[in-house]
């Protein structure tokens, strides 16, 4: 099975990159399953009913999100319906929404998903090392192939649930920063790993947004409400290949496919 991990959407230019590139990776690699984070997917922040739809209309078969899927209310009652946007499961019980997710392949094989929030430098949330083992459990009573989506700052924190999780899941895949990093591997035991995904968006920004609105804020300390920047975008994720009958990996590749406003 291949499946593919879109890097986190920011806003309209990172769903323009998705809708101009997907279609082309999917024919390419021959992709069985499409997995994006797709927390600041409407505006740079947050998510709505809307662009979520919008994002599965255009060949997401899931999303996952982390701390900034709250910041539209809209989105609420949306996760309650709808299965094919997760929040991160180590949220307190009663939040809205699930944590996990079981859904089918475009060849028929289930997989598992299960989207947590790091703990360093972010909110005092149960522990995701813990709450992996508790949903993991659950979750290897129907299937081998597990995704896990590890939304966290810092790096030490990922490295560390990726060794945690080697050969209990098929993938930890880290997200959050909006920087691609250059460690993808497989583990000894059969789990691929990457630190950070990367970006989807704009590519002459800072991590997405306006770069003189983000530097002015740097030099001045003073608030300034965050723009998403326009021009050139990027797709950037991974392919996992995975093996169906184990729910080993068996190859992680890093992709990052730019186009002008021009065209490719």
């Amino acid at each position: 099975m291949e499946v593919l991990f879109i890097a986190d959407i920011v806003g309209k230019a990172g769903r323009r990159a998705v809708f101009q590139f997907l279609p082309k990776i999917i024919s390419r690699y021959s992709i069985d399953f499409v997995l994006a984070n797709g927390e600041n997917a409407a505006g740079g922040l947050g998510i709505t009913p809307q662009v979520a739809e919008e994002l599965v209309r255009g060949g997401v078969d899931l999303l996952t999100s982390g701390n900034h899927v709250w910041e539209k209310q809209e989105i609420l009652s949306f996760m309650e319906s709808d299965k094919r946007l997760i929040r991160p499961a180590n949220y307190p019980e009663g939040t809205p929404g699930s944590g996990t997710a079981l859904i089918a392949s475009s060849i028929n094989t289930r997989i598992g998903i299960l989207n947590l929030e790091g703990r360093v430098f972010m909110k005092n949330l149960d522990c995701p090392f813990l709450v992996a083992k508790r949903e993991i459990e659950k979750l290897k009573k129907e299937i081998e192939i597990i995704i896990v989506d590890f939304h966290a700052e810092a790096t030490s924190e990922k490295v560390a649930l990726g060794w945690f999780l080697d050969g209990e899941v098929s993938a930890v895949i880290g997200t959050h920063t909006h920087v691609q990093t250059a460690d993808e591997k497989i583990l000894p035991k059969g789990t691929a790993y990457i630190t950070d995904v990367g970006m989807t968006g704009p590519i002459h920004s800072i991590i997405g947004m306006k770069k003189e609105v983000v530097m002015r804020r740097f030099l001045t300390q003073i608030p300034r409400k965050f723009e998403v920047a326009k021009g050139d975008i990027q797709l950037q994720g991974v392919i996992i290949g995975i093996d169906n009958e184990t729910g080993k990996s068996t190859n992680i590749e890093r992709i990052n496919l730019t186009s002008t406003i021009n065209g490719i």
